[in-house]
């Protein structure tokens, strides 16, 4: 037994020199945790980029209603080669060809989002050189505009108005979900490492409350006053408390370690927590979460896009199922001869207009089918959007009366913690002056401990609670303000 307590007893030492050897220590309090993880981690850096990827995927959808302007062209296009060609009595002959054309265009398009049709303005000139007869021409279109526009078609112009706008919004609330839940799981990593301590703490105290103990008893069993057995317990007590120091060390430094890469902090320094005792003492009124929930949660946002797509989608199936005709119109100025200046002298008008369509005969069943599975689907959607605002309100009020009686019991927890402390201290006392047992005096240490550990315990579920109220309704209860901010409503 002597051997083994003297190993132990060095391993101790060890363990206790490499906690001191760790490095500098800082101490950090649930909001510096928090703070650091919601500027440093990388999730809060993964958070970052999607809202920058969102607010550039909305920027393109918002320039698809503007004005575009092209400059295109072909610089230059060089033949030079041997061709066939076709005489009026069906023989070929082959002539040798070398020539260069020059074209350039500008056009200015605008697309008509309630019609899904496209408008455009556009001026072109080219050239076309023949190098073997020294010929040259221009022509061109001093200036033209043109119409293409669907007709009896799906227009996907009107429907992204709708959606993209709501798309974008959604993005915007989810991002500050995604804070919110950054709280959450460093909260969730502060308290493992907290207890860790705690537990580190707890089993250090323990070791030298038995030490002590053990050495009074030792003196009393030379003294004849207490028995064998009862000297052996109290030394195996100890010996379990320096195991209990060993195992809470490689504890802390594991909950330290998820931590801080948590968090984003490098593994040079040592992390000592600091009990978050100062609860906020406020009630939240269920009703008051529900409203702020309703108001500035990405999932009312979400609810109204989910039903806008599956309309979309069946208006895609109803227009993809008729006639579809596209009509096409062009009006313009155009002219050619061998100077560029004839090009804009006297031009000619010029006109075009076509009209194209596409009428299904036969598919047997083919288009009635996409559209009723539209249909369905849109029922579906609609059916499982109640079902999941049913769920949205009651996972609200759950939180709001979970954190209500998290609130309430800590209270308890706090008085039982110090119950079990002055018991502890008592029965120690009464121990010493043989007046209880080592089995009453055990069960008053495990008593201690358990009441910290519940304590703690409660007193994370409370945290949690709090910020997961926060990430439920994006409202801070404690200081009463949004937790949104900067929204932009789409258009």
């Amino acid at each position: 037994m002597n051997k083994l307590r003297h190993l132990l007893l060095s391993v101790w030492a060890y363990l206790l020199f490499t906690a001191a050897a760790w490095g500098q220590t800082h101490s950090y309090t649930l909001e510096d945790i928090i703070q650091l993880a919601r500027s440093k981690s990388p999730a809060w850096f993964s958070a970052e980029t999607r809202k920058e990827n969102q607010y550039w995927q909305y920027r393109t959808y918002r320039s698809d209603y503007n004005p575009q302007l092209v400059l295109s062209g072909m610089l230059p296009s060089f033949n030079k080669s041997v061709i066939p060609v076709t005489q009026p009595d069906g023989n070929v002959i082959y002539r040798e060809v070398n020539n260069n054309t020059l074209q350039m265009q500008l056009g200015l398009s605008q697309v008509i989002g309630p019609t899904g049709g496209t408008i455009s303005v556009f001026t072109d000139l080219s050239r076309y050189d023949d190098f073997i007869q020294d010929y040259s021409q221009y022509s061109g279109t001093p200036v033209s505009i043109g119409l293409i526009q669907p007709i009896f078609q799906f227009n996907p112009y009107k429907w992204n108005r709708k959606i993209k706008p709501l798309v974008y919004e959604e993005s915007q609330k989810k991002y500050f979900e995604e804070l919110e839940q950054i709280s959450i799981n460093a909260t969730r990593r502060f308290f493992d490492l907290l207890l860790a301590q705690i537990n580190l703490e707890i089993a250090r105290k323990n070791v030298e409350s038995n030490d002590t103990i053990y050495q009074i008893a030792l003196g009393r069993y030379n003294l004849g006053k207490i028995t064998e057995n009862d000297l052996l317990q109290l030394e195996l007590n100890l010996v379990n408390s320096k195991l209990a120091v060993s195992q809470a060390l490689v504890d802390q430094q594991t909950a330290a370690l998820n931590l801080k890469s948590f968090i984003g902090l490098s593994d040079d320094d040592s992390i000592n927590l600091v009990l978050p005792e100062k609860i906020p003492d406020f009630e939240v009124d269920e009703n008051v979460a529900l409203a702020e929930a309703r108001k500035n949660k990405s999932d009312i946002v979400s609810f109204r896009r989910r039903q806008l797509e599956a309309q979309q989608e069946l208006e895609r199936a109803k227009r993809t199922s008729g006639v579809n005709m596209n009509l096409t119109a062009f009006y313009g100025l155009t002219n050619q001869g061998q100077n560029i200046d004839n090009v804009y002298t006297d031009p000619a008008n010029a006109l075009r207009v076509g009209l194209q369509m596409n009428v299904p005969i036969l598919d047997w069943g083919r288009q009635k089918a996409r559209k009723m599975t539209a249909e369905a689907n849109l029922k579906l959607v609609n059916y499982q959007l109640l079902q999941d605002e049913a769920n949205f309100d009651q996972e609200v009020l759950t939180q709001v009366r979970n954190f209500n009686m998290l609130r309430e019991q800590l209270k308890a927890r706090i008085k039982s913690d110090e119950i079990a402390d002055k018991a502890y201290e008592i029965s120690k006392q009464l121990f010493l002056i043989g007046k209880i047992s080592i089995t009453d005096l055990n069960a008053a240490m495990i008593s201690k401990d358990q009441a910290k550990q519940r304590y703690v315990s409660t007193l994370r579920d409370f945290w949690l609670a709090y910020y997961q109220l926060r990430e439920k309704t994006l409202y801070d209860f404690a200081n009463n303000q949004l937790l949104v901010r900067d929204i932009v409503q789409g258009k």
